[in-house]
């Protein structure tokens, strides 16, 4: 066992995490004498890692990455309502000899758009691409928060069950091969409008096609929040500058995100004053 105070990720595969990273950056502008590391859990190991982690004084918790987000869910005594109303988990923290579970993508999602949110507006109206882990934090937060929601997928029943957490309404939800094609849709007066493009899938991330997105469908002036954050300008964020738009990178939601594990790891704020440096160490 460890004397020194250590929290941790785990997943399988866990050597692409940037936690460990993030969370030793603020270890360090903080002053705390602690760890953080990446831990390969294998799914069939999940059960076994817990167990030996309740018996461990030093261990402050761990964030839980793929495949892991739904799995820990059976295996810790306590889930917080938001993450039981999200469905996944992806910070587990031990609380008054408890395994309590959370969710932080919530919140880290809606860190960088908090200046928008904190306006007045007629209407808000996103339009978000996937249905995968992310999507369901993501939706629920815009939803949470007056936004009109549209999903676009290419699983339409996943689609209609992402709806149903929340709305359901089979009008708003659509295949995402229609957005790869023009439209002469006429965009009314967007004054007072709030809009809102959101990818959660993986498409644009390295390796992975770029999500096909004809611009005709986005409203003038919207916002694009593209999750992904390698490449840290997606395809998706290069166009959207290149018209003109305001736009928000994966870091973003990431940082944010990790942050909120932070407090709930180490029992105080992470060290926000150089996220210009931990931005440029994430991406060097």
């Amino acid at each position: 066992m460890s004397e020194l105070p250590f929290a941790e990720v785990i997943g399988d595969p866990i050597g692409h995490s940037k936690s460990p990273t993030i969370h030793k950056f603020w270890l360090d502008r903080a002053g705390l004498a602690a760890d953080y590391r990446a831990a390969h859990v294998k799914p069939e190991d999940l059960w076994i890692y817990f167990e030996e982690r309740r018996r461990d004084p030093a261990w402050r918790g761990c964030n839980v990455t793929i495949p892991h987000k739904q799995a820990v869910m059976k295996l810790i005594d306590r889930i917080d309502p938001a993450a039981e109303r999200i469905g996944a988990v992806n910070t587990v923290v031990p609380e008054h000899g408890e395994l309590v579970g959370y969710n932080t993508d919530y919140a880290g999602f809606l860190e960088p758009i908090q200046p928008l949110l904190a306006q007045q507006h007629l209407f808000r109206m996103a339009r978000v691409f996937g249905t995968g882990g992310a999507a369901k934090a993501v939706v629920l937060a815009l939803h949470d928060h007056g936004f009109t929601i549209v999903i676009a997928a290419r699983d339409l029943a996943k689609a209609r069950s992402l709806r149903e957490a929340f709305e359901p309404d089979e009008r708003l939800i659509a295949p995402i091969e229609i957005f790869a094609h023009p439209t002469d849709f006429p965009f009314d007066d967007r004054e007072g409008i709030l809009d809102l493009v959101v990818n959660t899938t993986s498409l644009g991330m390295s390796g992975q096609p770029p999500l096909a997105l004809d611009f005709s469908h986005v409203p003038p002036n919207a916002v694009i929040y593209d999750i992904v954050y390698a490449p840290l300008e997606t395809p998706l964020l290069a166009e959207a500058k290149r018209r003109g738009l305001r736009t928000i990178d994966g870091l973003h939601m990431l940082i944010g995100q990790a942050a909120a594990a932070f407090e709930r790891f180490f029992g105080r704020p992470a060290p926000r004053d150089a996220d210009d440096a931990l931005r440029a160490l994430l991406v060097g």
